[in-house]
């Protein structure tokens, strides 16, 4: 009788772990998606309060590692994965998949007593590769231009490099932060400052620069207007599946769009 209840008992403990491994969902990455997804997380857990989910930041580069390593179920990332990290997954088995959440426009922002208006996007580019280095050469103040810059583990990084840099390098004297709310508190406190973040992110402590004339808007990003426009992403290993799936579906759908809109980014539809 002692050997049944002993059996038993360990039967118990493993459905309980396998209970607890499968109502577990594990995500990390972009700083950008991370409002989002940590809203829509609380709010799915509400309705679903037998999972859990843990989210995490790091940047989009941390989380699609973590995704090629198989240490989380759901990578956030703020760009699409390159072609080599999605050979690096594939070579471990991983197959990335990846499925639109929202859209952003990366707003270029600076100081909210800098009176400039618009920069186009050479501009940008010679900002950050060092070629302007006054904001009197834009019809500024005399004063110095501090490029604020996210680090290389960053997908709007990524991004700003493609759309705006065109590849170019950022200049040596650039503060490399690590995240959105870094770029906001350095710019908030820095007169001469310029930066970039995504929307949800933007205070009315910072002004935000048009580009192009064009101001980062619901309307502008959706038609593509605005030159820095993106989608927000989170990949799973092969097509989501049990609760990853069910998570994402929420997010895409109507209640998630909402909490997309409410964190400040812009719905896909």
């Amino acid at each position: 009788m002692k050997k049944y209840i002993a059996l038993i008992t360990l039967l118990l403990v493993c459905l309980a772990a396998f209970a607890q491994k499968g109502g577990q969902i594990t995500s990390s990455g972009s700083t950008t998606v991370l409002p989002i997804a940590q809203a829509a997380a609380e709010a799915f857990m509400d309705k679903n309060p037998g999972i859990n989910i843990s989210v995490r930041g790091g940047g989009s580069g941390v989380g699609i590692a973590a995704l090629q390593n198989g240490t989380v179920d759901i990578a956030l990332s703020s760009r699409p994965m390159k072609s080599k990290e999605i050979s690096a997954c594939k070579s471990k088995g991983i197959n990335p998949v990846a499925y639109a959440v929202a859209n952003d426009g990366i707003a270029i922002v600076v100081h909210k007593n800098n009176p400039i208006s618009n920069l186009t996007v050479n501009q940008i580019r010679d900002i950050y590769t060092g070629k302007i280095k006054n904001w009197n050469q834009l019809g500024g103040a005399n004063l110095p231009i501090v490029i604020i810059s996210r680090d290389v583990a960053s997908g709007t990084f990524e991004v700003f490099n493609e759309k705006a840099l065109k590849g170019a390098k950022v200049d040596g004297t650039a503060q490399m932060l690590a995240s959105n709310n870094a770029i906001v508190t350095t710019v908030t406190s820095t007169p001469g400052a310029i930066g970039y973040v995504g929307l949800g992110y933007v205070t009315k402590e910072i002004n935000v620069i048009p580009v192009e004339n064009i101001i980062p808007s619901e309307a502008t990003v959706k038609a593509g207007t605005y030159k820095l426009s993106r989608k927000l992403y989170m990949y799973t290993n092969g097509t989501a599946k049990g609760n990853s799936y069910r998570f994402i579906g929420f997010l895409q759908g109507a209640d998630g769009q909402k909490i997309v809109k409410s964190q400040g980014f812009i719905s896909l539809d």
